[in-house]
């Protein structure tokens, strides 16, 4: 189902994870890719928009999951990720299994395809369109987040995550290191501008004063 969160943003309900749609300043954007099995859901509803995988011009991916990064071997476009995990959406570089999370990643390495486009990696306080890009680790050492000020949005990926109405942080389970995700939305609320959307992978997203719900949080760590 897509779902318009704001003026050129929208929101894709892939299956339990989520993609985005911006237009930034006639850029047509995708924020993560969803899984292996998204790509026939995640079609239809680019077409909903008038879209089709031709017409996406670049993907920021938060990190490296494979709900994160199914499609990208459909979409010929750069790919945006962070330096630490750009290695792995590329496919240079093997998950490392003596850690919880690259054990997993590890397993599940073989379902997430080599993209079409080419990867470039990203920094904190680097810039795409009118992005910022924050280094937010903890679910992942590489994991990312993506705001637009000109958008009034924080696209914040598996760094905290929506449950009954809540905003909660990665949990133990799926994360690289929880001291981390605090600390990270602890910076990342700090820094963050009075954007309205908070746009998550899981979970439904906040359409309104997300600033103030990343802030609660913070406060609530």
């Amino acid at each position: 189902m897509v779902t318009e969160l704001l003026d050129d943003v929208w929101w894709f309900d892939l299956r339990g994870v989520n993609a985005y749609l911006a237009e930034d300043d006639g850029t047509v954007t995708l924020i993560d890719a969803g899984t292996p099995i998204s790509r026939r859901p995640l079609a239809r509803e680019l077409r909903e928009l008038g879209y089709v995988f031709e017409d996406i011009d670049r993907v920021l991916v938060t990190h490296y999951d494979v709900d994160h990064v199914g499609t990208l071997n459909r979409i010929d476009a750069p790919v945006y990720a962070g330096a630490i995990d750009a290695p792995l959406v590329a496919g240079d570089r093997t998950p490392n299994w003596r850690t919880r999370k690259g054990f997993t990643q590890r397993l599940a390495a073989p379902f997430c395809p080599t993209p079409d486009g080419p990867v470039q990696s990203v920094g904190d306080g680097d810039t795409i369109g009118s992005f910022t890009i924050h280094h937010t680790p903890g679910h992942t050492p590489g994991h990312v987040a993506y705001v637009s000020e000109a958008l009034s949005v924080a696209f914040v990926g598996d760094l905290v995550r929506e449950s009954d109405g809540n905003l909660v942080a990665s949990p133990w389970l799926v994360s690289d290191d929880v001291g981390q995700v605090r600390s990270s939305i602890e910076e990342l609320a700090s820094e963050l501008p009075a954007v309205e959307a908070l746009a998550m992978g899981h979970g439904i997203p906040f359409n309104r004063a997300g600033h103030d719900r990343l802030r609660e949080l913070a406060g609530r760590l």
